[in-house]
């Protein structure tokens, strides 16, 4: 009886080895597509462009906003790179841990082509999930800092006090963008 649910648990284990290198690909593919993105983001607040301040230029778009919805829309806004950010590294280890089965078993049979090959699905799937999970880190970490600064500036100017700096002294273009002098 063990034997057999044994047997079932790794039959169903061995299952579950595609969908999970997919789910790492997709990730990794993923995490260098919000790099892009947030470097864009980055190039465009360094020269001081509104589109780069993408909370405060919603917020000069439609002024009956409160802080609650920006807070939310900034939370919808980091929820797929914080999602990768904690799915990667778990499903790099689950990736790691399907082929290990297979690799002890063919060490037992002295098969050492076979334990080679699936230690290194094992391996590059864990290093592809870990580097997906630290460049979303790294996005959403900053982007967080971002969007606080953001929302400070707007309450600034909601309550009338443009003479507090904030946003270590934001360009010019974000003071603009928020009487709505820039676009």
């Amino acid at each position: 009886m063990q034997a057999s649910i044994e047997t079932i648990l790794y039959q169903a284990s061995q299952l579950f080895m595609l969908p999970v290198l997919l789910a790492v690909v997709v990730l990794f593919l993923y995490a260098f597509y919000a790099l892009g993105a947030f470097l864009w983001q980055a190039r465009q607040r360094w020269a001081g462009e509104g589109a780069g301040f993408d909370l405060l230029a919603t917020w000069c778009d439609d002024h009956r906003l409160t802080a609650t919805e920006l807070e939310t829309l900034a939370f919808k806004r980091l929820e797929a790179p914080r999602i990768a950010t904690r799915v990667a590294p778990m499903l790099g280890l689950v990736a790691t841990m399907i082929p290990m089965g297979p690799a002890l078993k063919s060490l037992a049979d002295g098969q050492l082509a076979a334990v080679s090959a699936n230690l290194t699905v094992a391996f590059s799937a864990v290093i592809l999930a870990l580097l997906a999970a630290s460049i979303t880190y790294l996005i959403v970490n900053v982007r967080r800092r971002w969007y606080a600064e953001e929302l400070l500036e707007i309450e600034h100017r909601r309550t009338g006090r443009p003479d507090i700096q904030t946003a270590n002294d934001a360009p010019e273009a974000v003071y603009a963008l928020a009487q709505g002098d820039a676009t």
